[in-house]
This record gives structure tokens, C-alpha cells and sequence, in this order.
């Protein structure tokens, strides 16, 4: 064990995705992805922004990388665009697109640090949209394609993978919500594509395994401890089909290679999904994860409600706490109560906090510095909890704070920043924020730098 209860090996990082920084999205044979195409529909992302220019991390990721190396984080979670592998999805693959990812994974380990790839962060390719995108099943097959590419073109150097992020949101706020890309409303295929996605997770998982690659792959699923809003009776029940749909309907199939049978019959009922064909199950069954990769951001308090959502809640807003931009609860026992409750239901699985963090306004500079106390405040709070856990004798190895750069935040477009470094849009210069600063002393007094 290293300083003040972290082990020595603990990985503090950020994380970005490709779509949300990178621009050039016409540069290098890139192909287009679902979020160039929804992202330049009106009315779909606030103000009409895009990430065809981002944070043109494409072009600008040495200065990024300085940035980390002087923070002094070990660990960066990011994604590879699947469109800039393979421009139409699938067939031969992109030099161009491939050369870029190998010079940013050399970059990082030349300043000491460790990458850990995301291969799929929603970026589908377009051309395979119009196939039917991942309401076809062919799609897991291209998946599986893209990723041993990946594999075989980075995996002498990259030793931690993702294969999906959130597959909640790609199915869900992507195919039934469509808040996000494809932006469809189909209750039924968003339940199909989530079968989908955990076919494609188990096919790339396998993938890694054929490559001889050595390291560890896991998937980052967006998970929330859910909290009944009363003690009765209608409300426990809301709240553990809430745990369902956004939970237990990933990390079962992830962790024990089933689906929950409650919200399975609740699918089948009402909407006839999803199809699961012979062999589906013993795949995802015979693929599992090193480890497991959980976004936390907030909790969940679940009341019953009437509505002709799929579970029928509502989710209450505590009076008293405090919010962020998103108008997310700031939480922190909610971070300990989630690793605790994976610890117990799942034997006790090898974990990392993928993703991590919070939008402030971030109004206030002084001497060229943005003031972010309530940024370190949550960031304080989250890590704490992340220690404890590791007290409570949870298997807890990395903490990756959302996000190193403020960049696209998909629907909201350019108006919520979550980075330690503040961006101008308008010169895309990178500025300090005082959690960067904060975050730099805590490395540095707890040893993990």
C-alpha cells in the first residue's frame, strides 16, 4: 500500500472521446460517423454546435499531453473513431487513420503515460448506419473486425481496453430516448441493439484473446445505485426496475453471462425483444472482462410513477443537496455504496473508475487561472470515497476523471464544461483551471505520481 491508503500501483488519469475533441473530421481519410450526420441536424444539439472542429485534439494532442505529464497523471483513457480506421465501417483499413493513434500512443508513453483505449465511444460509421447500424446483427461481426485491427496495430504497446462505453446510451438514449445518435424513438430496437452491443463486446473480448495481445480488457458501463424514494412498497419496486433497465441489464450479461430474467420478461412482453439466437448467450458467457470499468456521476432516487416510460418512475431531484450544471446530484456516497454493492452481487470483480466528474460554470479566473473550488470539492469528495472503497477491501485500481479538456458534450453542445483545463473555442487555447493545480498537489502528496 502506498501513501494515505491508495496502492502504489493506482492509476489517477482523464479521459476524453474521440468525437468530443479531436475535429478534423475531413482530415486523414476520416469517414463520417452518426454524430457528424445527427450533430448537423437542426434542432438536435443546443445552439446548432458540432464536433467537425472540437478541441482539434487531432492536431494539437502534444500540447495536450504536456499538459497530463505535468499534472502529473499516470493513466489516459481514450477512443479510437472507428471511422477513421475504416472510413465505410468495414473492408481495408485507413494508414492514415492508424498512423495517428500510433503517434499519440507513442507520445503518451514517452512522457510515462499509460493509454487506455476505448474502441468504441458512439462514433459509429455512418456507412454501416444505413445498413441498419446496430439494429443489424452484422454489425457485431464488423465490431469484431475493427477491434482485432486495433488490436493487432497497438496492442504491442496498449495494455488496457474498453471495449464499449455506456451501451445504455447507445441503445437507449440513442434508439428509444433520442437524445443522442441515431436519434430514433423505437422502444423494441433499442432493447434489440443492447443485445447487439453485448454481442459486439463479447466478439471484441474474444478478439483480444485470438490477437496473442498480452493486458486487460474490460468495458465502461454508465451505472447508478438507485434509491427508493419512500419506503413503500410501489416505490422499492420502481427503484429495482429502474436498477434493471440501467444496471443489471449490462452487468449481468457482462459479470455472470445472463441477462436479469425480471427485465427480461418485461421486454418480451411488451416488446417482443430482444432476439437472442442459439449460441448468443454462451459467447457473452465464455467472453468475461478482467475488469470491470464504471462511470459514475450521480445517483438515482426512484419514485413510481404512472407514465408510458418503459418502467414507469420518476426520478426526484433531493432538496437540499447540491447540483451541478447538468443538474446532476453531487453524490459521493453514492460512488462507495455502487463499488460496495458490485463487490457483493458480482464476486467481487477487479474495478476502475472510467469516468468521473463534473460541469461547473467555471465564470471565475483569476491571474489567468479559472477558480473551480466546486470542481475540487466533488473531485476531494469522489476520491475519498474511491479510498475507502479500497479500505473496505474493494478490488478498486484507477480513478479517471471526466475529462481532461472541456470539449463537446454531445446534445449540450460547446455550454457545459467538464474539464480540469478550460478550452476558448475561439482560439482553442487550453487554460488552467485551479482543480488541475489541486489535482497535481494530490498526485504528488499521495505518492501515485
Amino acid at each position: 500500500m502506498g501513501i494515505n491508503g491508495f496502492p502504489k500501483d493506482f492509476v489517477i488519469g482523464t479521459a476524453t472521446a474521440s468525437y468530443q475533441i479531436e475535429g478534423a473530421v475531413l482530415e486523414g481519410g476520416r469517414g463520417a460517423s452518426i454524430w457528424d450526420i445527427f450533430s448537423h441536424m437542426p434542432g438536435r444539439i443546443l445552439n446548432g454546435d458540432t464536433g467537425d472542429i472540437a478541441c482539434d485534439h487531432y492536431h494539437r494532442y502534444p500540447e495536450d499531453i504536456a499538459l497530463m505529464k505535468e499534472v502529473g497523471l499516470k493513466g489516459y483513457r481514450m477512443s479510437v473513431a472507428w471511422p477513421r480506421i475504416f472510413p465505410q465501417g468495414r473492408g481495408k483499413p485507413s494508414t492514415a487513420g492508424l498512423d495517428f493513434y500510433n503517434r499519440l500512443v507513442d507520445a503518451l508513453l514517452e512522457n510515462d503515460i499509460e493509454p487506455m483505449i476505448t474502441l468504441y465511444h458512439w462514433d459509429l460509421p455512418q456507412a454501416l448506419q444505413e445498413l441498419g447500424g446496430w439494429g443489424n446483427r452484422d454489425t457485431t461481426d464488423y465490431f469484431a473486425d475493427y477491434a482485432y485491427t486495433v488490436f493487432n496495430a497497438l496492442g504491442d504497446r496498449v495494455k488496457k481496453w474498453n471495449t464499449l462505453n455506456e451501451p445504455w446510451v447507445s441503445a437507449f438514449a440513442g434508439h428509444y430516448i433520442g437524445r443522442h445518435a441515431p436519434g430514433m424513438r423505437d422502444a423494441a430496437l433499442a432493447v434489440q441493439v443492447s443485445h447487439h452491443l453485448m454481442l459486439a463486446h463479447a466478439k471484441a473480448v474474444e478478439a483480444f484473446r485470438q490477437s496473442g495481445r498480452d493486458g486487460q480488457i474490460g468495458i465502461a458501463l454508465n451505472l447508478y445505485p438507485m434509491y427508493p424514494a419512500s419506503p413503500s412498497e410501489e416505490d422499492e419496486r420502481a427503484a429495482r426496475f429502474a436498477d434493471g433497465y440501467h444496471n443489471r441489464w449490462f452487468l449481468d450479461p457482462v459479470l455472470k453471462g445472463t441477462y436479469p430474467e425480471d427485465m427480461l420478461a418485461i421486454y418480451r412482453e411488451r416488446f417482443n425483444a430482444p432476439d437472442i439466437r442459439s449460441g448468443d448467450m454462451e459467447l457473452i458467457g465464455r467472453n468475461p472482462v478482467d475488469f470491470l470499468g464504471i462511470n459514475y456521476y450521480f445517483r438515482k432516487v426512484i419514485r413510481r410513477s404512472e407514465s408510458t416510460d418503459i418502467l414507469q418512475l420518476n426520478e426526484v431531484k433531493p432538496e437540499g443537496s447540491e447540483y451541478t450544471e447538468m443538474g446532476w446530484e453531487v453524490w459521493p456516497q453514492g460512488l462507495l455504496d455502487l463499488l460496495g454493492r458490485i463487490h457483493k452481487d458480482y464476486q467481487a470483480p477487479r474495478m476502475v473508475i472510467t469516468e468521473n466528474g463534473a460541469a461547473f460554470k467555471d465564470e471565475i479566473i483569476m491571474d489567468g487561472v479559472v477558480q473551480d473550488e466546486d470542481r475540487i470539492r466533488f473531485l476531494q469528495g469522489h476520491l475519498e470515497a474511491a479510498r475507502q472503497a479500497i479500505a473496505e477491501g474493494i478490488r478498486l485500481e484507477g480513478f479517471y476523471i471526466w475529462s481532461l479538456i472541456d470539449n463537446f458534450e454531445w446534445a449540450f453542445g460547446y455550454s457545459k464544461r467538464f474539464g480540469i483545463f478550460h478550452v476558448d473555442y475561439g482560439t482553442l487555447e487550453r487554460k488552467w483551471k485551479k482543480s488541475a493545480q489541486w489535482l497535481k498537489k494530490f498526485i504528488e502528496e499521495n505518492g501515485l505520481n
